[in-house]
């Protein structure tokens, strides 16, 4: 997507060695995207300081819960003033940090765009329409991204609040676990649309509690990529939360997927913060304790759905 733009050189880093190799000849991603043809602009290398000399920008698609450790063992080549865009969705376990936190913690104080909304891989490349935010405090740079970036198929808004944008592109893959886990137990549409429902609120009631805007919640960042993780197939943590249904631990899950989901981790960083500053999450506690402390996928629903009558 980002080749699309005429005379944008796009260097694409790869840590796996023998997959770069492969992505060369090939000219296609047969691990993580088979089928999509890498445009010619796009240059696949192993070489960090080789892909970052003379960037614009740096993109960062690393797994949250590698993010720090990543970035510690590459901060001499990512050294200067180079904004970063990140497209990291997950809040850090123990130090509770978002990934601008830590990209400012370890490279010190850059200007940070979360790109975020509904966007999955599968269709972004093959060129299927979407709609994205691009959230920075400096909106002239959130500007840029939005021009260097945007396509007739991809569309980016701004928005300036990075805090609530990294919030909800984290808080939504925990609902997306609960979503299909409802999945897997065949609880039909109707659980998993009012599971979904109930989710928004306590993202949002979250985010409130941390200072940022409530509309970011009902935005792309929060409703939109909520409702594209919690349906489709593509979903990792969707698929999770089925897994969940189905039967299967946490520690099958995790052995047998080759991908990282991030609501797992963040899960334990969100419900741990909500139990200290006495925030009500019945949903992603439901799902934290299937995750982390045994409980059968099947009370989740009964637990919920049993709790006190309130209003909405």
């Amino acid at each position: 997507m980002l080749a699309e733009h005429p005379n944008q050189q796009v260097n694409l880093w790869i840590r796996e060695t023998d997959l770069v190799e492969e992505m060369r000849k090939s000219r296609e991603n047969s691990r993580f995207l088979p089928g999509v043809p890498l445009a010619d602009q796009i240059h696949v290398t192993s070489n960090l300081e080789e892909a970052v000399s003379d960037a614009d920008f740096f993109l960062l698609a690393v797994p949250s819960a590698y993010l720090r450790a990543t970035l510690t063992q590459y901060k001499s080549s990512l050294q200067g003033e180079t904004p970063i865009v990140s497209v990291i969705k997950g809040i850090e376990n123990g130090t509770f940090s978002r990934a601008s936190e830590i990209i400012r913690e370890i490279l010190g104080d850059r200007t940070v765009v979360a790109l975020a909304g509904p966007s999955h891989a599968e269709e972004i490349a093959r060129r299927l329409p979407a709609s994205l935010v691009a959230a920075c405090e400096n909106l002239e740079v959130a500007e840029v991204i939005q021009r260097r970036m945007g396509t007739d198929r991809f569309r980016i808004y701004t928005n300036p609040d990075l805090l609530g944008v990294e919030l909800a592109g984290a808080l939504k893959n925990v609902i997306a676990i609960g979503a299909g886990i409802c999945d897997g137990l065949g609880y039909g549409d109707n659980a998993k649309s009012a599971l979904m429902t109930r989710g928004l609120v306590e993202m949002s009631r979250f985010g409130e509690a941390f200072g940022a805007h409530p509309s970011t919640f009902a935005g792309l960042a929060g409703l939109g990529d909520l409702i594209t993780t919690c349906i489709s197939p593509h979903g990792r943590n969707r698929r999770v939360g089925e897994r969940l249904g189905k039967g299967e631990s946490p520690d099958q899950i995790v052995a047998s997927s080759h991908s990282v989901a991030e609501g797992i981790p963040t899960s334990k960083s969100v419900y741990e913060l909500a139990l200290k500053l006495n925030i009500d999450m019945p949903v992603t506690t439901e799902v934290y304790r299937v995750l982390f402390e045994g409980k059968q996928a099947s009370g989740t629903i009964e637990a919920l759905m049993s709790r006190p009558p309130r209003k909405e």
